[in-house]
Order: C-alpha cells, then structure tokens, then sequence
C-alpha cells in the first residue's frame, strides 16, 4: 500500500526518503516525479531495497518500465533459467542466484510496499521466486552431478532425479519475505550407479542435496538465495538427508509424530522430476487426511501450542506476530484443525492455502461465516505486518520493533499515522483471534467429580452415584456391565483417560436434566459408546463437545432407534456438533449436490468405499429428519416428505454409477431419436410408500424398471457389445447390488421388486410396450390399485412421460364399479386375515379394523371407478392429495375426506412415532375411537354399499 499524499511522514521516514534519494544521486535523475516518490516511499521503508537499487543498474529499468506501463510481460523463471544455463561452474551459479533473487525480492518489495499488488500476490510471488531458485539449481546441480558419478536410473531405463518436497509456507504458496523455506528430499526408486566403486542412488542423492542446500543456503558477498532448513524430513536432523519412498513409507505408518501430520498438510513437490513428485504427494494424503473424524487434533494442537507458548514466555517474546498470541500461527491452527479433522470427508477443505481454507471452512458452516471472513482479513493484516518487518533489512522477524523511530516507520510503511493507531488495530486482530482459537481448541470443562468411575470399587458405585434418587443402583449396575465388557477392557490409557470424562460428563448432563427414567437413558447411551470403543477418535469428539454429548442425551432419550442407528454409523456423532444443522434437513436440490460432493470426491472403482459413504449419507440425513420429527419441528407429511427426497437422491446417484459401470463395458443402446438424457431410454418407476410419498424411517422401496424408445435386441455401442435389454438389465442389477448389500451398517434400502409385470417370475425390466400390455390386459384389480401410487422418480424424462400416458390410460378405463368394490374388499378381508395383529386389547394400525389399509383402499377404489369421468384425480399420487380430489368430484363428501385425511395423518404420526421407539405399529384398542368408527363408517358406506 503506497502511503496516502495526506499521511503525515514521520521525521524518520522524510530522513530515509532524503538519505535514499540522495544515496541515488544521478540514478534517478531523468525519472517522472511520481516515479521518484514512490522508489523515495519504499527505499524509506526498507533499507534493503535501497541497497539493491544501489547494487544492481538493472533494477530501476525494470521497475520504471512497470512503472509507466502494464504488465511488461515478464518471466523471471525463465530469466534464471537462461543465465544459468550460461554458467561455467558453482561459483558462477551461487553468484547468478544470488544476484537474480536479490533483483526479484527487490522488485517485489517495490510492488507490495507502493501497493501494486495485495498481499495475497505478493505471498504467491514470494512462493514462485523460491520454487523457480528450487528447480533451477536442482537440475543444474544433477546434471553437473551425472556428468561427475553416473545417471540413475529407475527400472525401465529411465533417468531419475531427485525430488524436492517443499512443507510449510513454500509448499502452501504463502511464503513470506525472509522465510525459511522447509524441504525434504527423496527419490523413488532405489539402486546403484554403474561402475566398480558401485555407488548406491543414497549416497548419490544424499551429496546432490548437500551441493544444493550449499548453493542457497551459503552467504556469500551477494548475500544467500533462501535459507533452507530440513529439519522436517523423517527423524528430523538425526535422520538421513535424504529418504526413498520404502524408508518414507515405512516411516510414516509407524513413527511419524503428530506434529509431522500437521506439516504435511502443505507438502507439495517443488523441484525434480514431476511425475516421482506426484507420486510422494499421493503417498502422503492419506496420512495426512483420514477418513474418519479426528477429534484428538484439539488435543494434540492444544499440546503443541502450549509448547509454543512456553518457548515464548521464555524469551520474553510475547510481540512476536507470528507466534504470539493471536498470531499468524494460532489462525493457521485454526483452518488446520478443519483441515485435519474433516479433511477426509469435506475434500473442499484437502488445499494447501489457509485462506482458501479458511474460505471453505465458512461456506461449510464449520465456522459462523462472518468468523472465518474476519480470520482472513487478520491473517492478510498480520501478514502484511511481517513482510513489513522483514523487508526493512531483509531479516527473518517476527518481533515489533522497541526503538521509536523503527515503529514510527513500521506505522509509516503500512499506511498508519502513528504507531498508536497502528497498535490499535493490531491488538484489535490479535485479540479477537485469540478468543476465537481458544473458543475452538481451549481444553472442555471437566465435570467436578464421577469422572473417574470407571476406576471406582463395585461396592462405592451407588454411593458415589448418590445424587440419583431412585436410579443409583441401576445406574452403577449398568455401569458394572459396561466396563467388564471387552471392548471396554481392551482400551489404551489415552482412550480410557477420555473415555473416563464422557462418562463424567454424561452423567452430569443426566443429572441436570428432566428425563424420567435416566437409568435407561444411561444404559442406552453405555450400548453406543460400547459400540464404538474400538475407534476411540469418538470419545474425543464428545469429551471436546459438551453439546454433542447434550444432544445425544436428548435423542437418546427420545428414541432408542437414533442411538442404534449412530451405533451403526458413529461418524453420525459428528452431526450432533451443531444443533442448527442437526434439526434442519437438507430440502431436494441441496441433497442432491452434497450427493454428488461426495461421489466426486471417490474413486469411482472403490466400490466398498462408495458404499459405505453412501449409507453414512443417508444415516446422516435420516438422522437429521429424526431429530426434527422428535422434537417437533416439522409435520408428519414433511418427515415422509423429506425420507421420499432422500430416497430419491439416493436412487438417482446409484442409478449414474450403474449406469458409468455398465457402460464403461459394453457402451450404450443406440436410441431410435437423438436424446440428451443422462439414462437414454431407461426409467425407475416408484410404488408403495415411495411412490405414494409417504415414506416411513425403515420402509424398504418397491421399484419398477422400464425402458422404452430402442428395440429389445439392438446392441450397444462399446467394446463388449450386449442387447439392449441385457443392458438395462444389467443396470438394474447393479443398482439392486448397490442398494441392498449388507455391510457394517446395513443396507441402503431394502429392495421389492415384485410388483413388476407377472411379479417374481417376470423380467427384471420391461419395454414401456410390454408394460402397458401388461396393464390393460392381464393385470389384476390390486395390481391397478397399486398403480394409484405408482410414478417416475429416476432416468429420462422420456420414459417417465410414457409412463405416466400409461399410467392415465391404465387408471382412467371404465370399469365395472360392482367387480371391482368386489374384488378390492374380497383383498382387503385376505390382508387383515393373514397380516393383522389380532390379539385383545390391540389395534394394528396398518392393518386393523378403520387403520390405514382400509383408508388407502377406499381412495384406490375411488380412482379406479372414477377416474373413466373424472381423469385429473390421477395427477396425485399421495393419500392425502387424492382423498382431496375425491373430495372435488364429489365421490367422497367433505366430513368423510376430513375424517379421513385427518384419521390418516394421525395413524402415520404414531407410526412414525413407534418406528423411532423400535416397536410394531400397534396401538391400544382405546386409542383413536373417533378415528377408527369414521374410517369404519366410510368403509361401509363405500365399499361395502350396494353397486354405484
């Protein structure tokens, strides 16, 4: 930022700019006014850039030149690139570096303090200027080093350099003026250069990394290229130079410390050959971003930043920008916690840059938006700050200055009229930084006492339990049971430790709440955490959350199938974390784009791993809409809405990935019409509660497949060539596989696909032609009565229009209203003798006398027989939106469609209620009277009337 006309110099900087401009002498003489100011404004700012404008007379022709003009299309790396390649020896080469970096440092100076560029170019200049010094003297170096001992080459015969990792800030494209920048070297693969000295690849590329650190590292009467530290490699300073991929690999499955985890965040390669740098890349994802959520980060950054912290204090260094409080370091943890803890799930956070991450942290709602915008305005100031710091000698500080003038001309430098404004806006950054890091990894707060039960004598548990009226010893014996569980026994100190302050916690939650029977409550929430005692990264996530282990308490309590099914899928704990997101489901549109999140960010070969993210999907979905149906804060209709939306999604994403496989193999039918659609010809057809709209939290899916628009026999287009209906049949086994293969958390949904054509003797899809013949000629009266609930819900939007022709001609035929009220009461009277729960005192509420069964019959047999008149009853599909159109052609009267709709709506309330309880849909014989003699009464009136 150039400082503004008005800004008052402070007498320090009118001396600098007087001794610059004097220092000058004829240099800048024939320069514009404007041009003058400004090399005075920075030459005052930082004494470095004066020395090199004095040093180097290419440097103001080039910064003029981008003075008066635009861009001037320069390309520094490939400066370097051509004065090294003229270079004799390594004498030569540290000078040419030298003397380029300086130039390239200064130019850069220039922009960023006249304010040229924001900061954020400025990092990645900085970044670009140290990976090209990385590159160029890497392949200088080898080829010099070739030419001396030998090529190495891999297996194939191919020669094989070295390969710089760069870690930290250079690996990030953030480095800053002064910074070190952080390498690791390694190489592929291992071997031994020809000759009878037979020198191995190890010590080959150990002396061509010891010549190259040299070459930057050196400081000479041109100063150094960039310090280099390699402390970060394996082992660190005790370990060797340089790495091969085996000793690498074997070093960070097995020894590499957490703070190394966090390092590797940044790794990027830098210099060597690209393809072997790639791979190291690759090698190090996985370490670095685990599938699972790592809630021990707090811990471990909590940890590392006290260590910190103490090195501080110790040194007295408490203005230090970087590491102080609310400093650089503390934002960096900040966005790293994120990147470590959900980077495995949340791909959009796997970026080496803090402020892209910071960025995504908030459009993922991790962070309050405002919060992470905030973070990255102070990371730009405190950023900003230190390359002030470090461009007035080009010396690695972080320190504020103590002597007057040096602040006066920091505060100058950054466009501040006085250094008190200048600390006011700085402590403004650092303070609420600080507030927010310590928000985010500050250590829980711990219960003051039953933390430590799990060590705790049989005989002193319902003692130490005492403030449960009525429920200690019930409390203490469930207790007695978990900890003697192997799971339990079989624990490590470090996940005993925190499992011991979940249980603390939990039971203190238990005893500030209104919950009736806690002991069972206890008991339930003892099953879950026994379940996931295996991956103790669980216990973390609720000793570091209070109010994950509160919402869980509440669910728990509300619903023994919510616990199972997070039992199922643990990584479902992580939805607990933000109350808002929990009780708010996603509507159609933004699951379908977490959908398709998630399958992007899979290999589309790993079918284990596709699978089980798919039901973790769907258990966090169903999740949410549980908790919002539990405590009330959305309707009956809109739980089976949104289970129906999920449902949908699901198909849809399951139907694309059988649809890639199969035609990956065998290509595609050819269609008889040009097509855009993504499944040409092909459709999902849903009945049942999917169709009807009225899912339940287990229902499975009652599915129909149909294509159309492309003969039976034609062939597809691919390498294996297959008929089109072996094709679409093959489809539909894929997608079934998909669906309903059991894994560790069950299947996705259960599958039935009896209600296609001749039922479990037909094929598994059909021509929309064979269907509709099907329809009209053999189907039977209950088969048309499940058409009334029967609709398109997945493929091309082709299939699904002649669908639904069909499905209108189907419904709206006229009919014999005496043969049909026949056959759908001679059907209902089978279903009630062989499915209803006829045991005293008991109502069935699906099956019962005046259940739900007897509601959906009379609406399809009022489709049936009316739909010959009054066609548009068969937009609908749901129950509640026909019972309306039933009541609009006057074939139900307006008291019996209340009662009905409200009878029904009631019953599926208490269904859904039930599900979430883990009991059958049966109710006392008391409930619902009024409900179930209306019902009756209709069903008399309508089924059982003498012929229309």
């Amino acid at each position: 930022m150039a400082a503004p006309d008005n800004l008052p110099r402070p007498d320090v900087a009118l001396e600098e700019c007087e001794r610059g401009f004097a220092q000058l002498g004829q240099l800048a003489e024939h320069c514009p006014e404007s041009f003058r100011q400004s090399l005075g404004f920075v030459c005052a700012c930082s004494s470095f850039f004066l020395g090199v404008l004095k040093r180097d007379p290419l440097l103001l022709p080039v910064l003029r030149e981008m003075f008066e003009g635009p861009a001037s299309g320069r390309n520094p790396a490939a400066d370097l690139q051509q004065l090294v390649a003229e270079v004799a020896d390594r004498d030569g080469l540290m000078r040419v570096l030298r003397q380029w970096r300086n130039r390239e440092m200064a130019v850069i100076t220039w922009q960023d303090i006249s304010g040229r560029l924001d900061i954020d170019r400025v990092l990645t200049r900085i970044s670009e200027t140290a990976e090209a010094a990385v590159r160029v003297t890497l392949d200088w170096l080898f080829r010099d080093a070739c030419r001396r001992w030998g090529v190495p080459r891999r297996k194939d015969g191919s020669v094989q350099n070295l390969v710089v990792l760069g870690m930290g800030k250079l690996g990030g494209g953030e480095l800053n003026f002064s910074s070190d920048i952080d390498l690791v070297f390694a190489y592929l693969e291992d071997g031994e250069l020809p000759g009878r000295n037979g020198t191995t690849y190890a010590e080959f590329y150990t002396r061509l990394a010891q010549s190259f650190v040299h070459v930057l590292d050196a400081v000479t009467e041109d100063g150094f290229v960039f310090r280099v530290d390699v402390r970060l490699r394996p082992f660190g300073e005790s370990g060797p130079l340089v790495v091969s991929f085996d000793s690498c690999e074997r070093y960070y499955q097995a020894q590499a410390r957490d703070w190394e985890r966090y390092a590797m965040v940044k790794v990027r390669a830098v210099g060597g050959d690209p393809e072997d740098g790639r791979a190291f890349e690759r090698f190090f994802h996985p370490f670095v971003y685990r599938r699972y959520l790592d809630y021990r980060v707090f811990g471990e950054l909590r940890s590392l930043k006290a260590k910190i912290m103490a090195e501080l204090r110790r040194k007295e260094r408490g203005d230090n920008i970087k590491l102080g409080p609310g400093g650089i370091r503390e934002i960096e943890f900040i966005g790293q916690t994120f990147q470590l803890i959900r980077g495995g799930r949340n791909v959009e956070l796997q970026d080496r840059r803090i402020l892209v991450v910071l960025e995504r942290v908030g459009q993922l709602r991790l962070l309050e938006h405002e919060t992470a915008s905030f973070l990255c305005d102070a990371y730009r100031f405190l950023r900003k700050v230190e390359n002030r710091l470090q461009q007035y000698e080009d010396k690695q500080t972080h320190e504020l200055p103590l002597s007057e003038d040096r602040r006066a001309l920091l505060a100058y430098a950054l466009g501040f009229e006085s250094w008190a404004a200048f600390v006011h806006r700085l402590e403004y950054f650092r303070c609420r930084v600080h507030e927010i890091f310590t928000q985010l990894i500050a250590e829980p707060p711990q219960p003051a006492s039953l933390e430590l039960l799990l060590d705790c004598a049989d005989r002193e548990l319902a003692q130490a339990l005492g403030g449960f009226e009525g429920s200690a010893e019930a409390i203490a014996n469930a207790l007695i049971e978990f900890r003697a569980s192997p799971p339990v026994r079989r624990l490590g100190a470090g996940a005993r430790t925190e499992l011991q302050i979940v249980i603390g916690k939990l039971l203190a939650e238990l005893a500030a709440s209104r919950i009736s029977d806690r002991a069972c409550v206890f008991a339930r929430v003892l099953k879950l955490l026994e379940s996931i005692a295996g991956r103790g990264v669980y216990f973390s996530l609720l000793a570091e959350n209070p109010s994950a282990l509160s919402q869980l308490v509440r669910l728990a309590a509300a619903s023994p199938w919510i616990v199972r099914l997070i039992a199922g899928a643990p990584i479902l704990l992580d939805e607990l974390l933000d109350s808002q997101t929990l009780y708010s489901p996603l509507t159609r549109e933004s699951l379908g784009r977490e959908a398709d999140i998630l399958v992007s960010s899979l290999a589309s070969d790993d079918d284990e791993q596709l699978m089980l993210r798919l039901r973790q999907f769907k258990a966090a979905h169903q999740l949410r809409i549980a908790a919002a149906d539990i405590m009330n804060f959305i309707p009956v209709m809109v739980v089976s809405d949104y289970l129906t939306d999920l449902a949908e999604v699901m198909i849809d994403r399951v139907l694309r990935l059988a649809w890639k496989s199969a035609a990956a193999r065998h290509g595609i039918p050819p269609m008889a019409e040009e097509t855009t659609a993504d499944f040409p010809g092909f459709g999902v057809i849903a009945y049942g509660k999917l169709g009807g709209i009225e899912l339940g939290y287990g229902s499975d899916l009652d599915l129909v497949f149909l294509y159309d628009g492309v003969a039976s026999d034609a062939v597809t287009d691919g390498p294996r060539p297959i008929s089109a209906a072996e094709f679409y049949a093959r489809v539909v086994q894929r997608m079934v596989s998909l669906l309903t293969a059991e894994m560790l958390g069950g299947a996705l949904y259960e599958v039935d696909l009896r209600l296609r054509p001749s039922g479990s003797s037909g094929l598994l899809v059909s021509s929309a032609d064979a269907y509709e013949n099907y329809q009209l000629q053999q189907a039977w009266t209950w088969e048309r009565q499940a058409l009334v609930r029967a609709r398109f819900v997945a493929g091309d939007p082709k299939v699904g229009a002649r669908f639904d022709a069909i499905r209108r001609t189907v419904l709206c035929r006229e009919r014999d209203s005496r043969q049909v009220r026949f056959d759908v009461r001679t059907m209902r009277e089978k279903m009630r003798e062989n499915l209803a729960d006829k045991r005293p005192g008991v109502f069935d509420l699906k099956q019962g006398v005046g259940g739900i069964a007897d509601i959906e019959f009379i609406v399809q047999f009022g489709v049936l027989v009316s739909a010959a008149k009054h066609c548009e009853i068969t937009r609908w599909t749901d129950t509640v939106r026909l019972l309306e159109s039933l009541r609009a052609i006057k074939f139900l009267e307006p008291e019996q469609a209340d009662r009905l709709r409200c009878a029904y709506c009631d019953y599926r309330s208490k269904v859904h209620r039930l599900a979430l309880q883990e009991m059958p849909a049966l109710a006392s014989s008391s409930e619902f009277p009024e409900h179930r003699a209306a019902v009756q009464a209709v069903w008399k009136q309508i089924i059982e009337a003498p012929a229309l």
